[in-house]
């Protein structure tokens, strides 16, 4: 355990920074007396909460909790009782990564790995200030929350079900106006049925580049009230990066539809409805979560669905206005 728990103002720090050795490692060949004895041989101030099994190049293969050393017969092989699935922390995670892992499993140890699978040490839920923990639950049920649910409110089917539906209502009513708007450019799509061949990317894009926005936005909420000034120019800054996403996921798209199809108006369709979607979509995800903080409501509640729901509905009219117009 650290000296020091660690603080907020490490969070981003490397949590290979704060592990420590594990106490105890096993051999898979181990027999449990052979486990028992290495344990007696530690000082009496060491706390082992888990043994942990590791191969002839150090890889991680398992762990034993000292429950399963002490009740088993003592001839029997580590093999025999070691966990082999282990969730373990990866070397290149942060602090606040790391501590989100003890925010949603719950253990009171993790092994931190190299890439290759090596055991290079352990970390704790002692090692972590409290105001850290926190901070690690409220990034975890924000992931939830921008889907439009909470990671601590599903304790039976039906809170489940109340958290959840309403938001899913916005998909619905989304996807009818989405169906809708579809019906009303019917004879677009009949003069060019390879349009929709492209619905599927462009949704995808603007979607994906939405929930990029509002995940950036939420962010820089959680700590205090919207500032006006910052605000406008975190606007202008989307915008712009919003675009140069637009015309270069534009151009791929649009390159690849004319290698396709052999289309360049199909092209100049693409491109330009994927550059005006994927720029409204940006400016959605960080102008209506603000939006909200300013009147006084949650930010969170606009982070997943309504969006989403918006952004469909947004790139679909563009993708049949400049359609219509070129056709």
């Amino acid at each position: 355990m650290p000296d020091t728990p660690i603080t907020q103002e490490q969070l981003y720090d490397p949590i290979i920074n704060h592990v420590r050795p594990a106490p105890l490692i096993l051999r898979p060949e181990d027999t449990l007396a052979d486990a028992l004895e290495k344990a007696r041989a530690l000082p009496s101030t060491q706390i082992i909460l888990y043994c942990y099994v590791v191969d002839e190049s150090d890889r991680l293969v398992g762990i034993v909790p000292i429950r399963r050393l002490l009740t088993n017969p003592a001839e029997s092989r580590v093999t025999d009782v070691m966990i082999t699935e282990v969730v373990a922390i990866p070397s290149w995670a942060t602090v606040l990564v790391a501590a989100e892992y003890f925010v949603n499993r719950r253990f009171l140890a993790f092994p931190v790995v190299e890439g290759d699978g090596r055991l290079v040490g352990l970390v704790d839920v002692n090692s972590f200030n409290e105001d850290v923990l926190a901070l690690a639950k409220q990034s975890f049920d924000g992931i939830f929350q921008l889907i439009g649910i909470h990671a601590t409110s599903a304790l039976t089917p039906w809170s489940s079900y109340k958290d959840r539906f309403p938001w899913l209502l916005s998909n619905v009513g989304g996807g009818l106006l989405c169906a809708f708007i579809l019906s009303r450019y019917e004879e677009t799509l009949e003069a060019a049925v390879v349009l929709a061949l492209f619905i599927p990317v462009v949704l995808a894009l603007a979607e994906s580049v939405s929930i990029q926005s509002v995940s950036l936005t939420l962010q820089n909420l959680q700590s205090g009230k919207v500032q006006w000034r910052l605000l406008f120019r975190s606007i202008a800054h989307e915008a712009v990066t919003a675009l140069m996403l637009g015309l270069s996921c534009g151009a791929v798209i649009g390159l690849a539809a004319w290698a396709w199809q052999r289309s360049l108006l199909v092209a100049a369709i693409l491109t330009a409805a994927i550059a005006a979607s994927m720029l409204t979509a940006c400016l959605l995800g960080v102008v209506l979560p603000n939006s909200l903080r300013g009147l006084k409501a949650d930010p969170k509640i606009a982070a997943g669905p309504i969006v989403l729901a918006l952004t469909d509905v947004a790139t679909l009219v563009f993708y049949f206005t400049v359609a219509a117009m070129l056709l």
